[in-house]
């Protein structure tokens, strides 16, 4: 089989597959990592290209019996392309309510949400639309707590497409009942949004 990994990083959950290199392919946009994964990927013979999630997939029509993605943005047009008839499409991706607890205690003023379609049921209509079969999906709601402040300040800071305008400056009063409810509960806690579909082309 013909795999692709869309948005690959680093490339470490492609190479946790052990998918024959020959066979693999992958592509990744962000300038970090697409200078690790031409030190990493290409010396081991897998198909690397850089590509941004947005762009148009750089390969040929139906050149693959499978294509993963993790927490990726894709291209349904561009998914029916690319892989052959009856291949798969995996993904796991970042629901819209993801950390939206955490995002109202420190940013109150910000209520919607940053990808307001990233919900199972809209992802599994598109694929539908273009002539998909969903074999498989699921969604879930689960904690994530944080136990220091520091912790939660970093989050929200490499976050920052669901933190827009984060400061420790700006959200210092925030800062302040967060520790509060720390020093009362123990702990903050919110949830993460994720949700899966398997999908293969008709």
């Amino acid at each position: 089989m013909k795999l692709m990994d869309m948005d690959t990083g680093g490339g470490e959950f492609l190479l946790s597959f052990h998918h024959p290199n020959e066979n693999t392919a992958a592509t990744e946009g962000y300038p970090p990592n697409v200078e690790l994964c031409k030190q990493i990927l290409l010396p081991l013979g897998i198909d690397f290209r850089e590509a941004d999630r947005s762009d148009r997939l750089p390969f040929p029509d139906a050149s693959f019996d499978a294509i993963t993605n993790r927490h990726g943005d894709y291209d349904v047009a561009e998914l029916r392309r690319t892989l052959k008839p009856n291949g798969l499409f995996l993904t796991q991706q970042v629901g819209a309510e993801n950390d939206s607890e955490l995002v109202q205690l420190l940013l109150p003023h910000i209520t919607d949400p940053p990808y307001p379609d990233q919900y199972l049921d809209t992802r599994e209509a598109e694929l539908r639309e273009y002539g998909f079969d969903v074999l498989e999906s699921g969604e879930a709601h689960r904690p994530i707590r944080f136990f220091d402040v520091g912790a939660l300040v970093w989050f929200a800071r490499i976050i920052e497409w669901e933190f827009p305008g984060f400061s420790v400056e700006g959200c210092l009063d925030r800062l302040y009942e967060a520790q509060e409810i720390i020093e009362k509960n123990g702990a903050i806690e919110g949830s993460i949004h994720r949700f899966y579909v398997v999908a293969r082309k008709k």
